[in-house]
């Protein structure tokens, strides 16, 4: 597998994921970093099936109409989110990249429309998970009592070997592990719902 973690303008992270034979890809919240997207599929001759989005919130989706027109692909979201999508997706779904099997983990808290995908090992967390933190619950959408549900009973259920990378640069390192994560992420420290969503208002 081709994976390629993307960080040209702002601290936004982009994703191309591609499976190596048949040059099939797809690039993951293009967000402000279109230019270097670009250089990179055509540079590695991918083809661009699939444009999706972990969430529907700009500074994530911003470049999908420019990676759409260019490589024709199809903009992909969950089905909550409230942008212009080609296909909607949800809980347990799979998306084909090639071979290459994305697996969609439907995890609303920084939004309602949040999602993760799981490939290979490697979970591109969005604005959920980050390095050291996750995302706020204090936006309209938002809920701390979905946040708590997608990060303790979806993310925190996966191999302590999983990858984690996230939506922004906002950590230690640019990506992490699940099992490094539950060590020292302060976010994850063992706390009841009523405990995590006043942790999360203060």
């Amino acid at each position: 597998m081709f994976f390629k973690q993307i960080k040209y303008s702002g601290d936004n992270f982009s994703y191309v994921i591609a499976d190596e034979d048949t040059r099939e890809s797809a690039v993951v919240d293009p967000s402000f970093n279109v230019d270097a997207i670009v250089r990179l599929v055509k540079n590695e001759k991918l083809i661009v099936k699939y444009v999706i989005d972990t969430h529907s919130h700009f500074d994530h989706t911003a470049g999908n109409e420019e990676i759409k027109s260019v490589f024709d692909a199809k903009v992909v979201a969950h089905k909550l989110a409230d942008i212009d999508k080609d296909i909607s997706v949800d809980d347990e779904d799979t998306l084909m990249v090639g071979k290459i099997a994305v697996h969609v983990i439907f995890t609303p808290g920084h939004t309602q429309d949040g999602i993760c995908l799981l490939v290979d090992g490697k979970l591109l967390t969005g604005d959920t998970l980050f390095v050291g933190e996750c995302g706020r619950t204090d936006m309209p959408g938002a809920s701390s009592r979905d946040m708590y549900n997608s990060l303790f009973n979806k993310l925190m259920k996966l191999d302590d070997s999983v990858e984690v990378y996230p939506g922004h640069d906002y950590g230690s390192l640019p990506y992490s592990t699940i099992g490094l994560e539950k060590k020292t992420n302060y976010v994850l420290e063992k706390r009841t719902l009523d405990e995590f969503i006043a942790f999360m208002r203060s």
